[in-house]
């Protein structure tokens, strides 16, 4: 075979959930993801919202299956030689839609080859074909050693945040919007009687506006005592979606260098930043003066890799404002500033 070596490796990814205006959500999801030749292979992808089968929340023994899968351990689950590279993050239903790929061994070596779109038992890689994609060929013994390392455990994320706040019903709607996209939530005023052994369960703690400073030192130091190393979310505005996109920021512990969406800005422009050809969506939630929440979609199409501003309608921002920046696998908040221009490079989106 021709195909010329690329390296191979995993790293820590992100589908990241949400909560819509519509009241529509999508599930958080945290998996490995193929890294060759130092990129991760979903962002070659643009407009994709996949995972890959090796994700924290499927059972162990289909866990291992799937890397055992990888390994050609066992046979493929697609005729032709075919496996699973990234589907469906809902249902993981081929009827979705899944990209798949034939695995094979040459030698000691390990390539993948005939990258198509499928949804069906069958592949038309002349109609679906991924033309552009490998085929890669791995070192068979890297190859080995990087899934080998996923037997002794498939990944468990600390998918549970802490909610520490007065307003009470805001919390619980907040809390049963998490549990929706499958994020546990907590809600309590004071952490200093929890458990150390449950402290450790959670990956951040978010503050209400009203919690004050005496109370915020508290929990740290809670957390602390505990050995925890949490993320501290201080909630931006009593909107369940804007939280809910925050918390998801701050679960995501994927490496800061492989994030498609590095930077959001806001005034009278959207400034966004992206480090690869992906799909964008900007909301903005604007409170009125009796503090009712209004929503407007912005943007939703994809971008090319560098700075975009996408114009905010006055109407859309006025008084206390927040922007939400999405693509399949992260998610930034700003609140709308009043002084001085965004920092985004000016362009136009798409």
């Amino acid at each position: 075979m021709a195909a010329e070596y690329a390296t191979f490796g995993l790293a820590p990814a992100t589908r990241a959930g949400g909560v819509h205006a519509d009241g529509d959500f999508q599930v958080h999801r945290d998996f490995m993801d193929f890294v060759v030749d130092g990129r991760p292979l979903l962002f070659r992808l643009s407009d994709l919202d996949a995972v890959s089968p090796l994700a924290s929340d499927v059972p162990p023994a289909i866990f291992t299956a799937q890397v055992r899968g990888l390994l050609l351990e066992t046979d493929a689950p697609l005729p032709g030689g075919r496996y699973v590279i990234y589907g469906c993050p809902e249902c993981a239903d081929l009827a979705c839609g899944a990209v798949t790929a034939v695995i094979l061994r040459d030698g000691d070596d390990f390539v993948w080859r005939d990258f198509a779109w499928q949804t069906g038992e069958h592949a038309d890689l002349e109609l679906n074909g991924y033309h552009g994609i490998g085929p890669y060929r791995f070192a068979g013994a890297d190859y080995r050693t990087a899934l080998a390392t996923l037997l002794d455990g498939a990944p468990h994320p600390r998918r549970r945040v802490l909610l520490i706040g007065a307003r009470v019903a805001l919390l619980a709607r907040l809390a049963a919007a998490l549990r929706t996209i499958g994020i546990g939530a907590d809600i309590t005023q004071d952490a200093r009687d929890v458990p150390a052994d449950e402290l450790r369960t959670y990956g951040a703690v978010a503050f209400g506006r009203t919690v004050t400073e005496d109370q915020r030192a508290s929990v740290r130091r809670a957390f602390a005592d505990a050995g925890v190393d949490v993320t501290h979310v201080d909630g931006l505005a009593p909107v369940v979606p804007v939280l809910v996109a925050q918390i998801e920021h701050a679960l995501d512990r994927g490496p800061a260098g492989r994030h498609r969406l590095t930077r959001l800005t806001a005034n009278a422009a959207a400034d966004v930043e992206v480090t690869s050809p992906c799909r964008v969506r900007l909301t903005a939630y604007r409170l009125d003066r009796l503090h009712r929440t209004h929503v407007h979609e912005v943007f939703d199409g994809v971008l090319e890799p560098g700075g975009h501003r996408v114009a905010l309608a006055a109407g859309a921002v006025k008084g206390e404002a927040y922007v939400v920046a999405r693509t399949p696998g992260s998610v930034l908040v700003t609140a709308v500033t009043r002084d001085g221009p965004g920092g985004g490079a000016p362009g136009k989106p798409g």
